[in-house]
C-alpha cells in the first residue's frame, strides 16, 4: 500500500511558475514508477509525465519543454516544475505511483492559470 500526498497547486498568472510536490508514504520502496496526471473540467484525466525508479523519464507533447519531473535519489516525492503556464494548463493535478500490479492515486490539487 502506498499513499500519496500532492501540493503546490494554486493561482498563477500565464507565463508563470508553480511546483508541485507528491509525498509518498507506506510500501515506497516497491515503488517502479511515480507520474503527474491532470483533469481538466469536462475532459478526461490525461498524462503529464513520468519517472521510473531508474531514472527513466516520459512526458506528454503539452508540456515537453516546460515542465519537469524529478524524483531525487528515486526516493519517496516526486516533483513536477512547471514553466510558462498557459490556461490550457489549469486542470486538477494527480499524482499516481505503480507498484506492480496495482496504481495507486492522490487526491489531487488545483492549478489554476488565470489572469
Amino acid at each position: 500500500q502506498v499513499q500519496l500526498v500532492e501540493s503546490g497547486g494554486g493561482l498563477v498568472q500565464p507565463g508563470g511558475s508553480l511546483r508541485l510536490s507528491c509525498a509518498a508514504s507506506g510500501s515506497i520502496f516497491s515503488i517502479n514508477t511515480m507520474g503527474w496526471y491532470r483533469q481538466a473540467p469536462g475532459k478526461e484525466r490525461e498524462f503529464v509525465a513520468s519517472i521510473t525508479s531508474g531514472g527513466i523519464i516520459n512526458y506528454a507533447d503539452s508540456g515537453k519543454g516546460r515542465f519537469t519531473i524529478s524524483r531525487p535519489n528515486a526516493k519517496n516525492t516526486v516533483y513536477l516544475q512547471m514553466n510558462s503556464l498557459k490556461p490550457d494548463d489549469t486542470a486538477v493535478y494527480y499524482c499516481n505511483a505503480l507498484l506492480i500490479p496495482n496504481v495507486y492515486w492522490g487526491q489531487g490539487t488545483q492549478v489554476t492559470v488565470s489572469s
